[in-house]
């Protein structure tokens, strides 16, 4: 993983676009009609004002990249956040792809800052270069004098606003290595308090636009009554009981027979209609397997040799480990899990004069929603644009390999006579029963101690429901029959674990699963921070001197997460002992570069019900961008792993989804966390994810914590079952 792009690879690339395609592009790459803003690359555009907008490539979830790369171009070129606002870039791969992911264009993996820093700074250096460099011809002194200071160019004896020199800047050749400022200079970047986030005025005031609040004259919304198992198809259906409903309009059955597409003038009369409907549905390629077999299966995946080796000797380890003098054996397991957004799925395709279309989208991979219209539609690919909206929240489920919502969206638009918009609506059910989810896994963990509690063997065999194996990134995850997001966390484990072996065995698909908060590191961090734990018990260690003795430094990772381990350790006075009637849980995990270490404190635990008093969270993400919203997104990784483990599952009773609503699958509430503190380790490193690494040690950090209270050692989810929580 590449992170430092070169920047004069970026440069003369981007020079040559701006030349031709975005010297005064508006946003949805049509060329400008007028002058009053200038692209002097194709992140950053100035208006005749001086205004700057940058263009950012990472559509905003929550997670904050329309504040962070937009601080970087600010930092770079010398303006302030109120001098700079965003708009989220066309979908454009050729420009905007992410790099880390190849050649599309999506946001995920927790790679927006680790993709873009570079590339956000150059950009902004280049454009304040450029600027530097008509003034200083204008003025006829040395550009080396001249510097860009709240949007003013200033030196030599001279200042003016940068907005006299846009359009000389735009003739000047963008320079092939900018100067990027040091972080002596810094005004911005890892600066506390300095940058506020430039969505949240918006979401406030109720100006910024979701998906969901898309209204357009004349438009249709459509709702689909899908399959209720994975593989059934639509038989037939009856529509009778909704014919002369007000605000019906049709029913149609997709072309694919995943579900029946019912038509209405709103989005409430859509639903009611979609309730009348009778549909017969063909199970013969159905799943009909309940949550206890799939359980089973999983179990039994794990109890025999693995169907890959991912790491180390199986046959070697379990033999070391059949001879040690303490053997610990563990079986744990993990339940399907729904994403569960506060914004269900939604998109808008509007039809253009030209006959061309637009999706309106909280658009997480573009790329996949524009072939997919091109595709569905038999349109070229420029007839299709994609403007990206707000989304409200994800964690993965707007990004999958099958871009599912813009197909059905685009299946029911092509069956109308493609004069009117037509809005796709998931409702709150729909999200719950008929998504995609978290897959189920177990792990059999045995660890050997020797006479010394020294650990002698690790054989480690996981079991569960690939992701990427049958779609498109199946290629770029699966390397000899691995799928990495199954075995994550744990085959490349900055541990140094003695005689430690790995196993995978796929299992086949109950459901649509996809990637979800952590991907694999939301199971594997559970399983290794959990045995850990143990060992430590088993051999009346302290969890934190066993996990350091475990990191001898002997890799940048060991010292980074023996470095969050120690930060945490000192936030909390872990060598003094709790208070009493209080119990401590400790675990870390390295997940997407990032390393995040937890102490979770909870009081009660035995016969009384545990609290969680307190979460404490050490995080070394590289430079740190924007400190508050590195914090906000570790709080809210915390919450949404603490959240899941404590109560939710998905469950399936002859293959149909058993829960419908947060009722009873119900989200975090602000009253299950006493307090969440979070200290940022200061680094240099190039920057890394933090939407995702806060949620994999949460739930092991829980769990340790029940486990030294006199409670339950949880190890099948969710806790609940086992656990009364105050």
């Amino acid at each position: 993983m590449n992170i430092s792009t070169s920047r004069r690879g970026f440069l003369q690339g981007a020079a040559a676009t701006a030349a031709v395609l975005y010297v005064g592009a508006r946003s949805d790459g049509a060329l400008a009609a007028s002058s009053d803003s200038t692209d002097l690359n194709p992140f950053v555009r100035i208006g005749a004002d001086g205004h700057v907008t940058a263009i950012v490539k990472h559509f905003e979830m929550g997670q904050g990249p329309s504040t962070g790369l937009t601080t970087l171009i600010a930092e770079e070129l010398g303006v302030t956040m109120d001098q700079i606002d965003y708009e989220f870039a066309p979908s454009n791969p050729q420009v905007y792809n992410n790099t880390l992911f190849g050649a599309f264009q999506g946001t995920g993996g927790s790679t927006a800052m680790a993709n873009s820093y570079s590339q956000y700074r150059t950009a902004g250096a280049a454009a304040r270069e450029m600027l530097i460099e008509a003034a200083a011809a204008e003025w006829g002194v040395d550009a080396a004098e001249l510097d860009i200071v709240a949007g003013e160019i200033t030196g030599a004896g001279q200042a003016a606003p940068l907005a006299g020199f846009v359009a000389a800047a735009t003739a000047l050749e963008a320079p092939a290595e900018p100067r990027l400022r040091t972080p002596e200079e810094w005004r911005l970047i890892g600066q506390d308090g300095a940058v506020r986030r430039k969505d949240t005025p918006v979401k406030i005031n109720g100006s910024g636009v979701f998906a969901m609040d898309l209204q357009f004259d004349n438009q249709l919304v459509v709702v689909i009554a899908r399959a209720p198992r994975r593989g059934a198809t639509v038989a037939g259906f009856d529509a009778s009981d909704a014919e002369g409903m007000n605000g019906f309009v049709m029913a149609q059955t997709l072309p694919d027979a995943s579900g029946v597409a019912v038509y209405a003038e709103t989005t409430w009369a859509a639903i009611s209609a979609r309730d009348m409907l009778a549909v017969e549905w063909d199970f013969s390629a159905a799943e009909d397997r309940s949550s206890d077999q799939i359980r089973e299966e999983l179990i039994a995946g794990v109890n025999g040799p693995s169907t890959y080796e991912t790491r180390g000797d199986q046959s070697e380890t379990a033999a070391a480990v059949d001879g040690a003098a303490t053997v610990i054996d563990k079986t744990f397991y993990f339940p399907l899990l729904a994403h569960a957004p506060m914004e269900p799925l939604t998109c808008t395709i509007e039809p253009l004069d030209d006959g061309g279309v637009v999706l309106h989208d909280g658009a997480q991979f573009p790329t996949f929603g524009h072939m997919t219209l091109s595709q569905v539609l038999e349109l070229p690919m420029e007839k299709v644009q994609v403007k990206t909206v707000l989304a409200g929240g994800s964690f993965g489920r707007r990004a999958n390999p099958t871009a599912d919502y813009n197909l059905e969206c685009a299946m029911a638009f092509a069956m109308t006579d493609r004069t009117r918009p037509v809005k796709l609506v998931w409702t709150r059910e729909d999200d719950i029963r008929r998504g995609y989810y978290r897959p189920a896994f177990a792990h059999r963990v045995r660890v050997g101690l020797d006479e010394n509690g020294a650990i002698v063997g690790w054989d480690h065999r996981i079991a569960g429901q690939s992701i990427m194996k049958g779609t498109s990134m199946e290629q770029m995850a699966v390397h000899d029959g691995v799928d990495h997001s199954s075995v994550e966390g744990v085959a490349d484990t900055p541990y140094a674990v003695p005689g430690m072996a790995v196993g995978l065995t796929d299992h086949a698909k109950a459901t649509s699963v996809l990637w979800w908060r952590s991907v694999g590191h939301s199971h594997t961090a559970y399983v290794m921070e959990s045995m850990i734990d143990m060992v430590a018990q088993e051999t009346d260690a302290d969890p934190l001197a066993l996990r350091l003795s475990m990191l001898p430094g002997d890799t940048p990772a060991q010292t980074r997460m023996a470095g969050v381990l120690n930060r945490v350790a000192d936030m909390t006075g872990w060598s003094d002992a709790p208070a009493e009637g209080r119990a401590r849980g400790l675990a870390v995990h390295h997940s997407f570069g990032s390393f995040v270490a937890e102490v979770v404190e909870v009081s009660g635990g035995g016969d009384d019900p545990v609290k969680i008093e307190k979460v404490s969270a050490a995080v070394d993400c590289g430079v740190p961008v924007n400190p508050d919203v590195i914090r906000a997104q570790i709080e809210g990784g915390i919450g949404y792993g603490i959240g899941h483990v404590m109560r939710n599952r998905i469950t399936l009773t002859d293959g149909e989804v058993d829960q419908y609503n947060f009722p009873d699958y119900e989200p975090l509430r602000i009253t299950d966390i006493g307090a969440i503190e979070v200290d940022i380790i200061a680094s240099m490193e190039a920057p890394t994810g933090v939407g995702e690494p806060g949620t994999p040690p949460s739930g092991p950090a829980l769990a340790n914590a029940i486990a030294r209270a006199g409670s339950a050692r949880v190890t099948e989810l969710p806790m609940i079952d086992e656990v009364d929580f105050a």
